[in-house]
């Protein structure tokens, strides 16, 4: 494992030692025409490590037939009362439609790691509830993962790992304001020409 961590493959330093993608800055460049190139360049380091991260993380789920979507499905089921949560608020939690997230179920379902169950309280609603073989799953899939998770993020404090936390909350956060403001004030359109 030591051997690993001893390269940044295609990353160059900027010359205060940061690090950098030399490919995503010379596209930027052109992109831009020469304008300041930061926030896009810093967009593409964030999908560059959300993509690392998945990538380790869904390691152990290969050949299990689980998505990295059904995979935090599964996750959030584990953690919910014993009822269940109804699609819709999976779907607001984490973030996606609930189309898709009747879709992972529908493979949570399949693989028998989750059921669906009606809801006691309201006959029309149906919750979503993981199965034991689904926590035995996780359960298996705990300590790889935290392996996987400690090498990814090696190198990195307590204060590096809660920093980054914090600007990538920060970051959904601002995209979230964003989205609101947009959807409450939609561009015009252009008038067809004549």
């Amino acid at each position: 494992m030591k051997d690993v961590h001893n390269s940044s493959e295609g990353f160059g330093h900027d010359p205060d030692g940061r690090l950098f993608d030399p490919a995503v800055r010379e596209a930027m460049t052109r992109f831009t025409g020469g304008e300041d190139i930061l926030a896009l360049e810093t967009a593409a380091a964030v999908r560059t490590a959300f993509h690392a991260v998945e990538r380790m993380r869904s390691h152990g789920s290969e050949g299990r037939g689980l998505s990295s979507g059904a995979l935090d499905l599964l996750i959030r089921l584990s953690a919910s009362p014993g009822d269940g949560v109804s699609i819709g608020d999976l779907a607001q939690a984490a973030g996606v439609s609930s189309r898709n997230v009747t879709g992972l179920v529908d493979t949570l379902e399949r693989e028998g790691l989750a059921r669906r169950v009606p809801d006691s309280r309201d006959r029309r609603s149906v919750l979503a509830r993981i199965t034991p073989a689904g926590q035995e799953w996780l359960d298996a899939f705990r300590r790889p993962t935290q392996a996987a998770m400690a090498a990814v993020f090696r190198g990195f404090t307590p204060d590096d790992l809660t920093r980054l936390r914090h600007l990538c909350l920060h970051l959904a956060a601002n995209q979230q304001r964003l989205t609101r403001y947009l959807t409450q004030n939609p561009p015009p359109t252009p008038s067809p020409s004549p």
